[in-house]
């Protein structure tokens, strides 16, 4: 099997822009991963190459279940890691590019942007190689290179200083096909059209027989399941998702069509109902404060119809969003009313990172509302224990919300009663 970790020196450096031309390429033969908690990258991972894409996560998971998840979803011919941040951001929470590649043996192509430098890049090749031991830094491509002779000169150089690194190419500044597309989730199907000439543009000076001698993972596979054994519940459970709520992690949807006799997927936006004999739904994480987002559903009139009667007798489960749709109202936008809360949406994130609670699970959670009703919660978020404790989960009857993103697989014993079961 082949596979790949793509990072930088920090964000903004080129990482999307070449991942998203080698998952275009590769489209056919190519499973995406997203080390970190992030949910945006591995959406646009999907509308890139129309698979999966999968989250790599060792803060949240431990390691055997980090190596569990890459063996089960490593399928195609070549697998492609995109980092988060810089090589080694996030090893305080042992979650960085460095950590996991280290973990499953994955060689790292670094890209590094060349705008304005090229003997100092050689000095931060070597940076990077001997910040920590055990990194798996074994090629680079330059970014923003003004022409043939820069790399040259770059390549001249690298060359001289190290033997042990790849140099697989570069990829010139102000590249013709991105003058008119905007790389993110509102990808639409003209743009998609444009991504065959972004990816040959971008991988034009790439040598793709070198990055696929190098792509290689030898770690050592386990048939151990690495979690707890959760039984199969003869339960028909509901997951409203779509782009209000796309805050699905994928293994999460594998989870529940592996443990319930049966899944159905609902659009608020298409006005879908829950169905009747449904016995949970599960509201995912996303975007439903904005307005942008509330016009697309605020006439949904019978999905909100069906979940306020689901909600009745029957249990709900929200995350983020989720939760949001079912307090009051956000500023002065009118929400299903089923938990007594009021949002205000401001321009500042109120959370963001990884936090624990009170159920000792550890997940991430990142929003701009927050809750201006004095309510107690069901269990508190904080980031080092007794420090800015603050309720972000809460419950009514069998309705319950969470501003906390949560992993499903390794942490179904400890939320299960929030689901009724």
């Amino acid at each position: 099997m082949k596979a790949l970790c793509i990072s930088a020196t920090a964000s903004n450096q080129g990482k999307t822009i070449l991942t998203t031309a080698l998952l275009y390429h590769y489209k056919k033969s190519v499973r995406p991963f997203k080390i970190g908690p992030d949910f945006i990258d591995p959406l646009f991972h999907e509308k890139v190459c129309d698979t999966k894409s999968v989250n790599l996560d060792t803060c949240i998971m431990n390691k055997n279940q980090v190596k569990w998840m890459f063996n089960k979803y490593s399928n195609k011919n070549i697998s492609i890691l995109e980092g988060v941040m810089g090589f080694y951001d996030g090893m305080d929470k042992g979650s960085s590019a460095y950590d996991v590649s280290k973990l499953l043996d994955i060689p790292t192509v670094v890209i590094l942007d060349a705008s304005g430098s090229y003997t100092t890049l050689s000095a931060i090749i070597k940076g990077l190689k001997e910040y920590r031991e055990g990194n798996t830094v074994k090629a680079v491509v330059f970014n923003h290179v003004s022409s043939q002779m820069h790399f040259e000169l770059i390549r001249k150089q690298v060359e001289k200083d190290f033997d042990d690194i790849v140099i697989l190419g570069w990829i010139k500044s102000k590249l013709d096909s991105l003058d008119s597309i905007h790389l993110g989730l509102d990808l639409g199907d003209n743009d998609k059209e444009k991504l065959e000439e972004i990816s040959k543009e971008v991988l034009t000076n790439i040598d793709l027989k070198k990055l696929e001698n190098i792509a290689s993972s030898n770690y050592e596979t386990n048939d151990i399941y690495p979690f707890e054994k959760i039984e199969k519940y003869n339960k028909h459970i509901a997951v409203v998702n779509d782009d209000n709520f796309a805050f699905l992690y994928h293994d999460n949807l594998e989870f529940l069509n592996e443990h319930f006799s049966k899944v159905t997927i609902v659009n608020s936006i298409k006005d879908e109902i829950i169905p009747n004999d449904c016995d949970i739904v599960f509201i995912c994480g996303g975007y439903i404060e904005t307005q942008k987002a509330y016009d697309k559903f605020k006439n949904s009139n019978n999905f909100k119809n069906s979940l306020v009667n689901h909600a009745k007798t029957k249990a709900v489960y929200g995350e983020c969003a989720g939760l949001i749709l079912l307090g009051r109202k956000v500023d002065d936008k009118e929400m299903l009313n089923l938990l007594s809360l009021d949002f205000e949406l401001t321009n500042r994130p109120n959370r963001l990172g990884y936090y624990d609670n009170d159920l000792g699970i550890t997940g991430h959670a990142f929003h701009y509302t927050k809750i201006i009703t004095d309510v107690k919660g069901e269990y508190t978020l904080y980031k080092k224990k007794n420090e800015y404790e603050i309720y972000a989960a809460f419950k009514k009857e069998k309705v319950f919300g969470t501003y906390l993103h949560t992993m499903f697989r390794n942490n179904f014993s400890k939320i299960k009663i929030y689901f009724n079961l």
